[in-house]
């Protein structure tokens, strides 16, 4: 059992954390875990092999297998932490509602399985029983699922999967787009990975054209360009690379620029308190230049300013002086 602790504490996430990611406006996002598997879950995505359950079984099974669409709120990797973390205390709860049970006192009235101690896995899609030494689905557990999409999209495009050009297509395309939207899969705190700094120094440090790669939720298709992130810190500053990786985050989810923009600035303002933010995005947009207007040479700008940037015109100025230096 101390084994179990010792290895659950490695997980543990402190309350500032928590707050901090609570605090990022992201509950726009699709979660990767909002999938309907539908009547028809796959086995190979539940955790279960060729076995049939029957019955009531049957029944939990079904209803458990099913996720409705824009329901999670929860990304994999909290939903490995909350695993991990209350593992020893939902087995020891369950040993115990169980022993109650199975001693004959007050047998009418039986007490009931405390379902609160299972705290993260009451909407669990992976497991349909009480058992907890199973490990929760990881989006690469999504494969085969998302690869029979892209067999369908291709049939539907009048094409042939099985001709020896696409035969791995849709395992290719299935991979590609979990890299593509590999931000929902990463927090804020993991990003940082404690990488503030106490330091007096009060005057803005600017860290620009960061490469910028992101996928547009309207036609998901892609736009791309470059982010200038500046701030003026209050005792504490960032480390340079956890900038850029605040940039990944965001802008590896299905996005729109303005949103990205503004996401970008609040998550550096919930790491260092600074007393101001400034984010500037030029982009370019596939979905103007492939199709619609097909205006090649289009280029989208979005900035987002806090604190003392949008208080202070001579700050904004100096920002933007040295954004548009080369």
């Amino acid at each position: 059992m101390m084994s179990q602790l010792s290895q659950s504490s490695r997980f543990e996430i402190s309350d500032d954390a928590d707050e901090l990611n609570q605090e990022i406006d992201d509950t726009n996002f699709p979660r990767s875990n909002s999938i309907s598997l539908g009547n028809g879950s796959l086995p190979e995505l539940n955790g279960h092999g060729n076995g049939s359950p029957s019955g009531a079984a049957a029944a939990a099974s079904t209803a458990a297998a099913s996720v409705s669409v824009g329901g999670g709120t929860t990304s994999f990797a909290a939903r490995r932490r909350s695993s991990s973390v209350r593992k020893e205390e939902s087995v020891e709860d369950h040993e115990l509602s169980v022993a109650s049970i199975g001693s004959g006192v007050n047998r009418a009235h039986p007490v009931p399985l405390r379902t609160s101690s299972f705290s993260g896995h009451e909407k669990c899609t992976f497991h349909h029983d009480l058992e907890l030494d199973h490990k929760p689905l990881t989006r690469e557990d999504l494969l085969p699922f998302m690869s029979k999409s892209y067999r369908m999209l291709l049939s539907s495009l009048g094409e042939d999967p099985d001709r020896q050009g696409l035969l791995k297509t849709p395992e290719r395309a299935a991979k590609a787009m979990l890299f593509f939207t590999k931000g929902y899969d990463q927090s804020l705190e993991e990003a940082l990975n404690g990488a503030v700094f106490d330091e007096d120094h009060d005057e803005m440090v600017l860290v620009k054209d960061i490469e910028m790669f992101s996928m547009c939720e309207h036609h998901l298709v892609p736009f791309y360009g470059k982010v200038s992130i500046g701030y003026i810190p209050c005792k504490k500053i960032l480390g340079l690379s956890k900038l850029a990786r605040i940039v990944e985050i965001f802008s590896r989810r299905l996005q729109v620029q303005e949103r990205l923009t503004k996401q970008i600035a609040v998550a550096v303002t919930q790491a260092v308190q600074p007393a101001g933010v400034a984010v500037i995005i030029e982009g370019v947009h596939m979905c103007m230049v492939m199709r619609g207007v097909q205006k090649i040479n289009s280029k989208t700008v979005t900035s987002t300013m806090l604190g003392v940037f949008r208080d202070d015109p001579k700050t904004r100025e100096e920002f933007l002086t040295l954004c548009n230096n080369k």
